[in-house]
């Protein structure tokens, strides 16, 4: 069940405007995260003292908490609001903050947006029209290429080797379920749309806080690539990997659904490999078996690409399932040192590069083969030569 709890701000910072319109409503879009301090206040009235993950109480009773203004609001110190404090209490890794449920001082109509006509949250208490980008013609097939994540963790390192293949070509980003937490609270979207890493922010399906909502993958993949004029995508779930420890039961698997999505749509598409030195946990050494899981299950081949520095010592062929063999396996040169000291988001599960470097390697290594699929010269079924 939920667990909320009562609380006053205590100090609430802005929200930020993004710099472009990606929806095509010639509207700048309000970034949806607001961060708070928040006092818990105890059923009597009193106020309650924080509770770590451990689950002592600190002489501390100030938690930070996020509001989503297109949700409930903005908030002003003093407000009286009510908390969802999960994820803090149990101490999963993206949940450090307690998240807004309701403001009891400003009421519940929250932010809402012009057209909005479709449910996202739906069935939940929390469901919210916006209006959805899927209103083009179909236009098929994309040509485009496509790579598929299975961590957040690996965007950076992604968009920043296509960048330094093919300066100035425009990579958008569709954010798939999978993850924890809202679009909007990614700090590395935020960066990279700053530097202009990333030509947009599209979320799709029951993904919402992006810079425009669609109700498909297939939906925000095609309106990127045809409406918003980009070059080419990832595509891939947000922050906080949601997860257990079976083979099918993680949030890793809709990349399944991406890359089936992408090849429908006529797409060149990529899987980038998770990979990892540092993970304790033996199904992630090598390759994962998020990774191998899902090259197993797909219908179709894809491309997937290893760093080619690193290949010699992975255990590429000892638990492998034999119809990945099917896949256009490729090696690619990294720039690891350059990665490093470029200044992006750089951490995996509390790892950084020199505790992991393979994880990055394979990222970047993603990154290059999808700008190679940009420039090279892509034969279509009737044997034109298409980009």
């Amino acid at each position: 069940m939920l667990k909320l709890r009562r609380a006053v701000v205590v100090e609430a910072g802005p929200s930020e405007l993004a710099g472009e319109d990606v929806s095509g409503s010639g509207e700048r879009t309000e970034r949806t995260e607001q961060h708070l301090r928040i006092e818990l206040v105890g059923a009597g009235g009193e106020v309650a003292g924080d509770v770590s993950p451990a689950g002592a109480t600190h002489a501390s009773r100030v938690r930070p908490a996020i509001a989503d203004p297109t949700l409930v609001g903005r908030a002003e110190a003093g407000d009286e609001v009510i908390v969802n404090v999960q994820a803090l209490d149990l101490g999963l890794g993206s949940g450090g903050f307690d998240i807004v449920h309701a403001n009891l001082t400003r009421g519940l109509a929250g932010g809402g947006a012009r057209g909005a006509s479709v449910m996202k949250l739906n069935y939940t208490s929390l469901q919210h029209a916006v209006a959805p980008v899927e209103d083009e013609r179909l236009e098929l097939p994309l040509r485009r290429p496509v790579a598929v994540l299975a961590l957040h963790g690996q965007l950076a390192a992604v968009t920043w080797a296509f960048a330094r293949a093919v300066p100035g070509a425009r990579l958008g980003y569709v954010q798939t379920a999978g993850g924890a937490l809202p679009g909007s609270h990614s700090h590395t979207v935020r960066t990279l749309r700053e530097r202009g890493l990333l030509a947009g922010h599209l979320t799709a399906g029951a993904a919402f806080g992006g810079e425009a909502e669609a109700i498909t993958t297939a939906g925000a993949l095609h309106h990127g690539l045809r409406a918003l004029r980009w070059d080419a995508a990832v595509c891939g779930p947000g922050p906080g990997i949601v997860g257990s420890s079976s083979p099918l039961g993680h949030g890793g698997m809709h990349a399944l659904d991406s890359a089936h999505v992408a090849l429908a749509l006529g797409c060149r598409t990529l899987v980038v490999a998770r990979m990892s030195s540092g993970d304790e946990r033996a199904r992630h050494r090598g390759i994962s078996h998020h990774t191998l899981t899902v090259l197993d299950l797909l219908l179709e081949p894809v491309t997937v690409a290893l760093p080619a520095r690193t290949r010699s010592s992975l255990p590429l062929d000892a638990e492998r399932p034999a119809r990945i063999a099917r896949h256009d396996w490729r090696t690619a040169f990294v720039d690891l040192p350059g990665f490093a000291a470029c200044g992006l988001a750089s951490a995996t599960m509390g790892r950084g590069l020199t505790e992991d470097p393979i994880f990055f390697a394979a990222a970047l290594a993603g990154g290059g083969a999808l700008a190679e699929a940009l420039v090279a010269p892509h034969e279509d079924e009737r044997g034109e030569s298409a980009r």
